[in-house]
């Protein structure tokens, strides 16, 4: 289980992914690029083999998009259909489940949506208004969601509620898969200065009738199974961070080696050299722990996975916004033109410092689980 050496196996991956990145580059087709990759076996690489999948794990998976973001083309949507989705599906879906989804998450034939954040809870799971009530054999589902990622080009969406204990009268999370042309399913699309090829949207549930097997896994065990897809996106955003901070250095480093305003190339000037050589620093640390956070996961560790996917993710999202900062600054006046395509990386590298949950938030886990403090909220 070592993290600190890639084995040949996952050295191999990381050339061929690197290789079809750079076919394509920062001006990619989203559905050509992901046709692509499906059709070479990368999108269900972590999903089980008996289904079609590669039959590896999140390091896998981990390296395909970090890969794409190092060339300039990561796929979005690989965080949340094979990685989350597709996860939860192949560790605690149905026989049948199983069978209707898995195939064609690992073919990208199909995809999935997921949708957990909601206007009024924000970082508080807890306080999810999202809720399933049985009517005699179906379920109603009510509620709203809010920044779900790909819902106008997914299959489906996999829609976080919460049912109502029995025994007790009190609200447990649950996982539905709610098909996109479910009657009471409706979306809004949210205008957002991110530049990506992926949209954003809010989701309104309205009485919305689900048959028993839409529910994924048993209604007893949805923290449990909530935390099984949560973990892998903390890795996958990791993933996605580090390569666009990786893409954002290359091209500062190939500006700064050619650059010329006196005698020398401006990368030969300390000012411009060594900012850039600590963002390298930085974005490898991120991936050392990125690496370790995929192989507790892979190992079946969930505890060790929580806390090292949640440094990962932090580590990652703080490296890539100081590397797209010095990239951008190391261009100067270039730096902001479409030309150079660095500009736009200032917005979007925000995305993994603010989701899928804050780095404010994981400060406050590794405080109280970590390091044993006590909570304030």
């Amino acid at each position: 289980m070592s993290t600190v050496v890639e084995s040949q196996e996952h050295k191999d991956l990381r050339a061929a992914v690197a290789a079809l990145g750079q076919r394509h580059g920062r001006e990619y087709g989203r559905e050509q690029l992901w046709a692509e990759a499906a059709k070479l076996g990368y999108l269900g690489v972590n999903l089980p083999e008996e289904h079609g999948g590669g039959g590896g794990g999140m390091a896998e998976l981990s390296i395909v998009l970090e890969e794409l973001g190092a060339a300039g083309c990561p796929l979005l949507m690989m965080i949340v259909s094979p990685a989350i989705c597709g996860t939860v599906i192949a560790r605690f879906g149905t026989e049948e489940q199983r069978r209707q989804w898995l195939p064609g998450l690992a073919d990208g034939s199909l995809t999935m949506a997921f949708g957990i954040t909601e206007p009024d809870a924000g970082s508080n799971s807890h306080r999810i208004t999202t809720t399933a009530r049985r009517d005699g054999e179906d379920w109603m589902l009510s509620g709203r969601k809010v920044f779900v990622s790909g819902v106008d080009i997914a299959d489906a969406t996999l829609i976080v509620g919460r049912t109502e204990d029995a025994r007790t009268g009190s609200l447990k999370p649950c996982l539905f898969i709610v098909p996109r042309d479910a009657e009471g399913f409706q979306r809004s699309q949210i205008d957002m200065e991110l530049r990506a090829q992926e949209k954003q949207f809010e989701l309104v549930l309205d009485d919305v009738r689900l048959p028993a097997e839409a529910l994924v896994g048993d209604e007893d065990a949805g923290l449990l199974q909530l935390f099984a897809g949560l973990n892998p996106e903390r890795v996958m955003t990791a993933a996605f961070a580090i390569g666009m901070g990786r893409y954002a250095v290359a091209k500062a480093v190939d500006y700064a080696r050619t650059r010329q305003v006196w005698k020398q190339p401006i990368g030969a000037h300390q000012a411009i050299a060594h900012p850039l050589a600590q963002a390298h620093i930085e974005l490898e640390l991120a991936r050392l722990m990125m690496q370790k956070a995929a192989a507790l996961y892979d190992a079946g560790d969930d505890v060790g996975a929580g806390e090292a996917a949640n440094m990962a993710k932090y580590a990652a999202g703080e490296a890539c916004v100081r590397a797209v900062d010095q990239a951008v600054h190391t261009l100067g006046g270039n730096g902001l033109t479409r030309e150079y395509g660095l500009a736009s990386l200032v917005t979007a590298a925000r995305v993994a410092r603010i989701a899928p949950v804050s780095r404010e938030m994981i400060l406050n886990y590794v405080s109280h689980q970590s390091l044993g403090l006590p909570k304030s909220y």
